[in-house]
């Protein structure tokens, strides 16, 4: 499973732990992630996110 940045403040979504503080269990896809989810440092949605390549 690929990790994603947050273009504004570079927060790192791991697959591998999740975000168990917004209720996302770890091994979830990005894919996988409910839409209304926000990034935890700086509150910006999903698609202000980019696959680490």
């Amino acid at each position: 499973m690929k990790k994603y940045v947050c273009t504004v403040c570079n927060y790192t979504y791991d697959p591998a732990q999740g975000d168990p503080d917004s209720g996302v269990a770890s091994g979830t896809a990005f894919e996988d992630i409910p839409e209304d989810w926000v990034c935890p440092l700086c509150g910006v949605g999903k698609s202000d996110f980019d696959p680490v390549e």
